[in-house]
């Protein structure tokens, strides 16, 4: 059994990732890194809340444990999830912004040289400007992704929950394809959707794509009212988390029958996402999977372009972000490392085809495992 208001990992686990960052502000001479993403803050100090948009930000310092910047009725997700107990609280009649000033003035001095992720949504254009100009005597640099390249490489336990995930979303894609008959609604279908992957072990409901007809020929389309119709194409991607750790993948669809024309293709999808996904391995170039995804596709002439990202990095993902930043495309010149993470697809024709996998030491994982067809619902 496990509930939200609890530390997801050990606390060593923590202190080994706060002693990274740590390590890196001392390389770079600086005295401290505001953490203002909230992937940021739950990943180094285990502070979760489901009001992470609320303004809130951790003050990591090059020495010493860090220092929460929360409003005060998060007390209790603070105590019952953080695992440091530094903290400044604002409440509703202060002006949160002066709050997290006077934490870092407290916390850092008057003239502390700062890594700043600036481009975190929850600090916007007004809060930098209001730090900037409280704090006239501290440098000011760009954090970029250092945290969130630390998270790239997950730990066995982060690879765990994405695991549970894994088994959420296909729980999602069984009701899913049960639900997806002549006249069902997409609005059923997500709803039954939403149900297994609750029951299944997801701390968020949402199927995630899904779209029929015309929509579906179109990617990101989101469930409707409409009623299906025979012969329409459905995508459906399912997309659980466990501890806000992701999953996902994708199967294609037609509802009360499929063309021999629309085997051949997803057939084709799935020979050329295979051999994708075979010459993954530690220490190969990301390009030459996503070169085997691009000219499988064009060659076939299942589209006349290819542009979208083959491969993305998921792990610790809470709203709005969908992603990590580490995808495959023209042009990326990064290499698979091990504890790498990816959600990797293809699409043609309006059938989509992805899986989950996990970089090991010797290749890699599937954390999705589901039958590789076309199903006929």
């Amino acid at each position: 059994m496990r509930g939200i208001a609890e530390p997801w990992f050990p606390r060593e686990e923590y202190l080994a990732r706060v002693a990274r960052v740590q390590t890196a502000l001392r390389e770079a001479g600086q005295d401290a890194l505001l953490a203002f993403l909230p992937e940021s803050v739950t990943w180094l100090t285990g502070y979760f809340t489901r009001a992470y948009g609320t303004f809130q930000f951790a003050i990591i310092p090059a020495e010493g444990e860090p220092v929460l910047v929360a409003r005060d009725v998060e007390e209790y997700y603070l105590d019952q999830t953080c695992v440091f107990a530094g903290r400044d609280l604002w409440t509703d009649s202060d002006v949160p912004i002066d709050v997290g000033i006077r934490a870092i003035r407290a916390t850092l001095g008057a003239t502390p040289r700062l890594a700043v992720e600036l481009s975190a949504w929850v600090l916007n254009a007004a809060r930098f400007l209001a730090i900037r100009d409280a704090l006239p005597g501290a440098i000011i640099e760009d954090a970029g992704h250092l945290v969130a390249r630390m998270r790239l490489i997950k730990s066995p336990a982060e690879i765990a929950y994405q695991r549970q995930a894994a088994r959420a979303a296909e729980a999602g894609m069984q009701a899913g394809i049960e639900a997806a008959g002549e006249s069902s609604t997409e609005r059923e279908m997500a709803a039954e959707i939403c149900a297994a992957i609750i029951r299944a072990g997801s701390d968020l409901p949402g199927p995630g794509v899904l779209s029929s007809g015309e929509r579906a020929f179109h990617l990101h389309g989101g469930y409707s009212d409409r009623v299906l119709a025979r012969g329409d194409v459905v995508q459906l991607e399912c997309t659980p988390n466990v501890r806000h750790y992701h999953a996902r993948f994708m199967r294609p669809m037609k509802v009360g029958v499929a063309t021999d024309e629309d085997q051949r293709i997803v057939e084709q999808l799935i020979r050329i996402q295979d051999a994708a996904i075979a010459a993954v391995a530690p220490g190969v170039a990301a390009a030459v999977p996503d070169a085997i995804y691009r000219d499988g596709v064009l060659s076939s002439g299942l589209r006349e372009t290819y542009t979208n990202k083959t491969f993305y990095s998921v792990g610790l993902l809470l709203q709005p972000n969908g992603g990590e930043p580490l995808e495959a495309a023209p042009g990326c010149d990064w290499h698979f490392q091990p504890g790498m993470v990816f959600h990797t697809y293809v699409l043609a024709c309006g059938f989509g085809m992805s899986e989950t996998i996990a970089i090991t030491e010797t290749g890699i994982e599937r954390l999705t495992n589901f039958p590789r067809q076309l199903f006929v619902t």
